[in-house]
C-alpha cells in the first residue's frame, strides 16, 4: 500500500523541474535520461515512448531512481527517490504526455515537438508509474 508523499516533495513535482531517471541496462551499468515528473500524491509518474532506453530496461528491472534538483533554489530543494515501477500503460498516456508538456512548455505536446524541430513523430507512448520506496534530501527534510 503506498502511502503520502510528504507536501514538500509533492510541491516539488508540481513545479516543472527536471528529474533524471536512472534504469540499468542488460550489463548492469546505470543509464541516465532526463524526463518530466509529475505525482498524485502517492505515486511518481514519467512519460515515455516505446522503444526507448529506458522502456527496454524497465521491462526486465523495475527498479528505478530518480535525482531532481530545484534549479531556483539549488541544493537546498533537492531531492531523490529511488523504488520500482509498478505499472506501465499506453492507456492515458497520450492525455498524460500533454499534461506534462503543458506544464513544462505551456504548450500540448505536439505544438512543442513542432517548437523543438522534431514535427510530428508515430510514436506510442507509454506513462510509468512509480512507487516512490526510499526518499532523500531537503526537499522533504528527510534523509
Amino acid at each position: 500500500m503506498p502511502k503520502k508523499l510528504p507536501a514538500a516533495v509533492c510541491e516539488l513535482l508540481d513545479r516543472p523541474v527536471l528529474a533524471h531517471v536512472a534504469t540499468l541496462m542488460r550489463d548492469g551499468s546505470p543509464q541516465v535520461t532526463p524526463v518530466w515528473v509529475d505525482t498524485d500524491g502517492e505515486y511518481v509518474y514519467i512519460n515515455t515512448a516505446q522503444g526507448r532506453t529506458k522502456a527496454r530496461n524497465l521491462k526486465k528491472d523495475a527498479l528505478v531512481a530518480l535525482s531532481i534538483a530545484d534549479v531556483k533554489n539549488g541544493t537546498r530543494n533537492d531531492l531523490q527517490i529511488r523504488g520500482r515501477v509498478v505499472e506501465v500503460t499506453t492507456q492515458g498516456a497520450d492525455e498524460h504526455i500533454d499534461k506534462l508538456s503543458m506544464k513544462y512548455s505551456g504548450r500540448a505536446y505536439a505544438g512543442w515537438l513542432a517548437g523543438a524541430g522534431r514535427g510530428k513523430t508515430s510514436e506510442v507512448r507509454i506513462k510509468i508509474k512509480i512507487l516512490p520506496e526510499h526518499l532523500v534530501g531537503a526537499a522533504a527534510n528527510i534523509s
